[in-house]
């Protein structure tokens, strides 16, 4: 594990919906008597740790994130400076990967979108371009066309800001631009959205 298990849990990462897709049963730890499906937090780690590897693998100016939900904007531009990312904080213009003529035109080689079910536009036109799609899936979402997933809370300001955190630590670990966790600066409230 990353990070151990409390860390996860005092974020809220764990914490799903009332609705489960059958896409995300895999992720499910186990059902509150409230009826609220929690999420199993060693499988979200596993998967940070393999998105990780494989998104340091891109040019980062080539790997576009994505986050139409307001809670989402802020840790997506604090993940955009740090990995130099390609950043669309806020609404998602259609035509964005597809049409060139368009001024918003972009041509990422991997994306990473917030949620599949809010960012479904640009999840569409990266099915379109053929190019991979990592998500942040909360148990309610469906994960067509979705390579890889990250099960998360993807609506909590603290789980997207201590997701994307840790994305970012894990990301500059795997190109060696920092040796360990005591050299990274950030911190996972620096990722926050305001209140």
């Amino acid at each position: 594990m990353l990070i151990i298990d409390s860390v996860y849990y005092e974020a809220g990462v764990h914490i799903g919906t009332q609705q489960r897709s059958p896409d995300m049963k895999r992720f499910i730890d186990h059902v509150r008597s409230d009826g609220l499906y929690l999420i199993d937090v060693h499988k979200t780690d596993e998967h940070i740790q393999v998105t990780a590897r494989f998104l340091s693998r891109f040019e980062p100016s080539k790997i576009l994130v994505v986050a139409t939900r307001l809670y989402g904007q802020r840790p997506i531009e604090t993940f955009g400076k740090a990995v130099g990312a390609t950043v669309i904080a806020g609404r998602f213009i259609p035509g964005t990967l597809t049409n060139s003529t368009l001024t918003s035109y972009t041509e990422p080689d991997v994306l990473l979108v917030t949620d599949p079910g809010v960012d479904l536009q640009a999840l569409r036109e990266a099915a379109i371009v053929g190019i991979p799609v990592v998500a942040l899936c909360d148990v309610n979402n469906e994960t067509k066309d979705v390579d890889l997933v990250i099960a998360t809370n993807n609506k909590g300001r603290k789980s997207l800001a201590f997701i994307y955190w840790l994305l970012v630590r894990e990301i500059l670990k795997e190109r060696g631009e920092i040796k360990d966790d005591a050299e990274f600066g950030l911190t996972a409230e620096d990722f926050e959205a305001p209140l």
